[in-house]
């Protein structure tokens, strides 16, 4: 008797929203969608708790409504709670792209999402808005290990705009934005001509299109999607002037940071993590001050944007 193979149901999983997250969706109000990644594995303790609760003031302070992303004992969840985010940032959460959403939700486990697992659960939520510090990109290198961050291809494939300050330096970053160009993913400027280095506000890169206020984001994103395409959209904003990192500073810092992770043969998820700490150990808390002004700046933008979008 033949194999017969026996069909293996699946249960669609959905985000658990928060109470003020269901509620804004539903109203058709401004909600943005904030990462807890940059909180579990990108700041120490006990800033990253603050820079929360900072996070979240700035987005309502510009008429939306936050929301943090993060998975629970194994329940993805858009909006966190106060004692949520103390569990994000205490120690010992997984570091989850999409790849290990399903297995976090499988196993039950917690985890802190990246810019893609973030933009996927959001985007599954109804969230249109995303605001983070920086993508993750091609890597240095990437011809021999092929070291691509999984944001790239979740981007070219998820209805999102996502409002960052362009890539870190220690990325690809002609690279990255050929891979963006590739998946069909708009990058626009806000308010500039040349692509954000992070800490820097010119990478050395052009952007292929610029804008100077949300209405012009709004109408950008509702014709890309009229158009029909279901490629996200970056939005990139330089980080503010008065707290960008000493270039001099930079430079040495990236420099030396590349020799250590080639030192302890680090790679994968665990680079940017590595050369965060590194630039806040060698910078003396500078590198920390511009990274949280810039997610700051972002959270407030992608407010605006929301809002108009939600006009």
């Amino acid at each position: 008797m033949p194999h017969v193979p026996h069909t293996v149901r699946s249960t669609a999983v959905s985000p658990e929203l928060s109470a003020d997250v269901a509620a804004a969706l539903a109203d058709g109000r401004a909600v943005v969608a904030l990462e807890s990644t940059l909180l579990a594995h990108g700041l120490p303790a006990p800033r990253n708790r603050a820079a929360a609760d900072e996070l979240e003031a700035a987005v309502r302070a510009h008429g939306a409504v936050p929301a943090t992303v993060a998975v629970l004992d194994g329940v993805p969840r858009v909006g966190l709670s106060p004692d949520e985010l103390d569990r994000v940032c205490g120690a010992g959460l997984a570091k989850l792209s999409v790849r290990d959403l399903g297995v976090a939700v499988g196993l039950r486990r917690d985890g802190a999402t990246t810019v893609a697992a973030t933009a996927a659960l959001a985007a599954a939520a109804g969230v249109v808005v995303f605001a983070t510090g920086g993508l993750g990109g091609v890597h240095r290198g990437a011809r021999e290990s092929w070291d691509v961050s999984a944001d790239l291809a979740a981007l070219a494939g998820t209805g999102i705009v996502v409002v960052c300050s362009g890539v870190k330096s220690i990325l690809d970053v002609a690279a990255t934005l050929e891979v963006l160009e590739t998946g069909s993913v708009p990058v626009l400027g806000y308010r500039t001509d040349s692509f954000p280095g992070f800490y820097r506000r010119d990478s050395g890169h052009p952007v292929p299109w610029r804008v100077d206020d949300p209405a012009q984001v709004a109408a950008v994103w509702r014709a890309h999607r009229g158009l029909g395409s279901a490629a996200g959209l970056v939005l990139a904003q330089p980080v503010p002037a008065a707290d960008e990192l000493d270039g001099a500073l930079h430079d040495r810092l990236l420099a030396d940071g590349l020799a250590l992770l080639a030192e302890r043969g680090i790679t994968g998820k665990d680079v940017t993590p590595a050369l965060l700490e590194h630039f806040h150990a060698g910078s003396g808390g500078a590198s920390l001050a511009t990274n949280l002004a810039l997610v700051k700046a972002n959270a407030e933008l992608a407010a605006r944007v929301a809002v108009e979008l939600s006009r």
